[in-house]
């Protein structure tokens, strides 16, 4: 067997609760609005009306979709006037935000170069291929 050079040789096994912990975050983040809401919030705070703009969706969906995410502790709103701001704490979910950013990146850059429209899997391919 060879030796892994990709520096995942050199972490630790998590934990149990470091796993669902992940799971949890990961689960919260497979509803595509949500995940929209979270790409849309990496790139600067925004409130529910823009929120709605940018993802397509109903206020009362999206103002849902936050709750969830401010439960998990995903999100956080502050108040300015009569609006909520809603905003990602980036010093406290980093590893969420780039996990965020380097997928949904991908996929886009996988999809742009695509000729149909790009499936999961077993990894990425173009349509056809």
């Amino acid at each position: 067997m060879t030796a892994r050079t990709d520096g995942f040789d050199q972490l630790r096994e998590p934990s149990q609760e470091v796993l669902e912990r992940a799971a949890e975050a990961f689960g919260l983040l497979a509803a595509p609005a949500r995940l929209h809401i979270m790409w849309v919030l990496a790139q600067g705070e925004s409130d529910v009306t823009h929120l709605a703009e940018i993802v397509g969706g109903s206020l009362p969906a999206v103002s849902q979709h936050l709750s969830k995410l401010k439960l998990a502790g995903l999100v956080r709103a502050r108040r300015e006037g009569r609006r909520q701001v809603y905003f990602v704490d980036a010093a406290e979910h980093a590893y969420v935000m780039t996990v965020v950013q380097v997928m949904v990146g991908q996929l886009s850059e996988h999809a742009a170069q695509a000729t149909g429209p790009v499936r999961l899997g077993r990894g990425l391919r173009r349509a056809g291929a």
